[in-house]
């Protein structure tokens, strides 16, 4: 019996010492698989005619083996087990493989050899083809570019320092399906240079809406702007972030556990259920915001009922409901039924539904509206309508409305939402930029300001120090970068005025000074009531033309609409000078020059007449006898602003009193 029991317990520490040698080796195993980044994968964009990294990890001292193109290349880890190889340049080709050996093998298919663009900026540069699928429906049907790739980089952020990976993604070329994740401007950008050179074009798309671009530069890039890297020596702080996050997630979690106050939802009969009779509801407009139809400071959930009556000839087959935009949520019922919802603003709201939905007859729609800040509603100028077998309905018109709660105003300290991480200087740089910079690319696309426009003056210092600091970290001398100005926004105003905006597109201007950069002008592309316009499509084409002057050297290619060069003062009169007038100065709309305004010392500026005199245009004014000054579509929104070239852009609007 002893002796069995010591066979017993020999026999377990040798199973013991066997798990545990087993177990070393496999984790031995497993730190010595070379390992790849999520770039270096399937379906990737080379930079063709150019020395390109291929980098990864494995063990420390691990010998690499990379088979390309004919070519072997041999690399060993360092003490970090990250490995690098730089591989010779070749045309644009392919598809190429590339198998990649240590300690186990991997083998990558599809690769093509191209001209790669790493795209940024915020939302307009996010927005996505599918955001935008009734416009460019065609487009996206008849997507068939295999040779033109978009990896999406998924939002993520660090403030600790520049990371080495990023989160998952995959290349994706552009066909009917995958295009709708494509972001519109970059696929625009791609398929007319594609279209002109048919060379493969890659896409590496990191930009996230709302983000200023201090997230977008490296700490190094901040050197001389002090508040933002106080800002970023304080988001390194412990002591201070993680109370602030203990914080924030108390808040969420009492948040999610207060009872439901909307009286639409907590009511015996709900509001949108079909056996619900309404009663105290009153009269409202859709579209418009309720602030400005007698209901004053309100941010809460206002339901808007309407009983619609649906002809049987649209009804048995799916349908489509357009209802514009909305601020900032909603959640549509139809017959009781929830149709759709959206959780934020700016998305225009097209809810398809399916066959059945919809009865012959009267129909009793009912929209919940949520809003926390700001004017609250349905944003004018937008598509509201059913759709269904060829067949339309307006939604537009009076209303029943009731408000189901009232949200109080927040108060304390106002750390209870904790950071945004996304917005603090560096988040961005470090986990969407650094992980990305070893990858050799053609040049980058910028779209961004939006969320500077509060400091303008700070702006025009940033974007040349955003500019120089990713051409220092990719170490690819001066890399071309191709910018957007920003369109019109906001409301008209139809007296000269000053503007952020206007301040913004001049900061923008003045990048151009920054060598082997170049500017597409939107200045007409916008939309006054939408911060993200639907047309990304001219935005795209004006940001390729760009690139064909700049980095492919067509000179037969008129890239830019006119650009200020200089003023002379003659007389009564201002002689303005421009760049960039292509076959002559036209009015694109054949009326009067428009939006010039003029001024002399006291810089009290009038609107003046302006007319075309070969490559330049007169301005005066009877009211300013003595000018000093011109502003040109100096303004948020200076709709019809219409001083253009014959290749039909528009020239950038410009002041001569700075």
């Amino acid at each position: 019996m002893k002796y069995d029991n010591l066979i017993k317990v020999k026999k377990s520490k040798i199973i013991h010492i066997l798990v545990l040698f087993l177990f070393q080796f496999s984790t031995f195993g497993a730190l010595a698989q070379v390992r790849l980044p999520e770039l270096i994968s399937d379906g990737m964009v080379l930079q063709r005619n150019a020395k390109t990294k291929v980098w990864g990890w494995a063990s420390p001292g691990e010998k690499v083996t990379v088979r390309f193109d004919g070519r072997t290349y041999r690399a060993t880890t360092g003490a970090d087990g990250k490995w690098l190889i730089t591989l010779a340049p070749i045309k644009a080709a392919g598809p190429y493989t590339m198998d990649i050996k240590a300690s186990n093998q991997i083998k990558i298919n599809d690769i093509l050899a191209g001209d790669v663009y790493f795209v940024s900026g915020q939302s307009n540069m996010v927005h996505q083809m599918s955001l935008h699928n009734i416009t460019y429906a065609e487009d996206i049907a008849t997507a068939n570019y295999p040779q033109i790739r978009h990896f999406w980089i998924p939002t993520t952020t660090n403030l600790e320092g520049p990371a080495q990976e990023l989160p998952a993604g995959s290349w994706k070329s552009a066909n009917p399906e995958d295009v709708n994740n494509f972001s519109a401007v970059a696929y625009f950008f791609a398929r007319k240079l594609y279209n002109q050179y048919k060379i493969p074009i890659g896409l590496i798309n990191a930009s996230v809406g709302g983000t200023p671009i201090e997230a977008w530069m490296s700490e190094e890039g901040l050197k001389d702007f002090a508040t933002a890297l106080a800002t970023v020596d304080r988001n390194k702080d412990t002591s201070y972030v993680n109370p602030i996050k203990r914080r924030a997630l108390a808040t969420a979690r009492a948040n999610s556990q207060k009872p439901e106050q909307d009286k639409g939802l907590t009511a015996s009969v709900k509001w949108y259920e079909t056996a619900y009779e309404p009663k105290g509801w009153r009269d409202i407009n859709i579209p418009g915001y309720w602030e400005d139809q007698g209901i004053k400071d309100l941010n809460g959930a206002v339901w808007y009922r309407r009983e619609i009556d649906v002809p049987a000839a649209m009804t048995g087959v799916p349908a489509k409901v357009f209802l514009g935009r909305i601020v900032d949520a909603d959640a549509l019922y139809i017959n009781g039924e929830k149709v759709g919802n959206t959780t934020y603003q700016y998305p225009q709201r097209r809810y398809s539904l399916p066959a059945g939905i919809l009865k012959p007859g009267k129909n009793v729609f009912v929209v919940r509206v949520q809003n926390f800040n700001g004017k609250g509603g349905f944003v004018p100028d937008k598509p509201y309508y059913v759709e269904a077998n060829n067949q339309t309905l307006d939604l537009k018109g009076t209303w029943q409305y009731k408000v189901g709660d009232v949200y109080q105003p927040v108060s304390g300290s106002g750390n209870d939402g904790g950071i945004n991480v996304q917005n603090q200087p560096t988040a961005l740089y470090n986990a969407m930029v650094a992980p990305v910079i070893p990858y050799t690319i053609k040049g980058i696309l910028w779209y961004q300001g939006e969320s500077n426009a509060g400091n303008p003056a700070e702006y025009k210092k940033l974007l040349p120090a955003l500019i120089a600091d990713w051409r220092n970290k990719w170490q690819q001398g001066n890399l071309p970068f191709l910018y957007v100005q920003l369109p019109n926004f906001m409301e008209v105003n139809y007296l000269p005025s000053e503007s952020n905006w206007a301040l913004m597109r001049e900061a923008a201007l003045e990048t151009l000074s920054v060598p082997n950069t170049a500017m597409a002008v939107t200045i007409e592309l916008g939309e006054w009531n939408d911060i993200h316009p639907d047309n990304k499509k001219d935005v795209g084409e004006r940001l390729a033309l760009a690139a064909q002057k700049l980095i492919y050297d067509d000179k037969k290619v008129v890239s830019s609409g006119p650009l200020f060069q200089s003023a002379e003062v003659d007389g009564n009169k201002i002689i303005l000078s421009f760049t960039n007038v292509g076959s002559g100065l036209v009015s694109n709309d054949e009326e009067e020059l428009s939006w010039f305004a003029i001024a002399g010392a006291d810089k009290e500026f009038v609107w003046a007449k302006a007319r075309i005199e070969g490559d330049k245009v007169v301005v005066w004014s009877e009211e300013v006898p003595e000018p000093k000054y011109v502003r040109y579509a100096w303004a948020d929104n200076p709709a019809g602003a219409n001083l253009y070239n014959k290749e039909g852009l528009p020239a950038s609007p410009f002041r001569t009193d700075e």
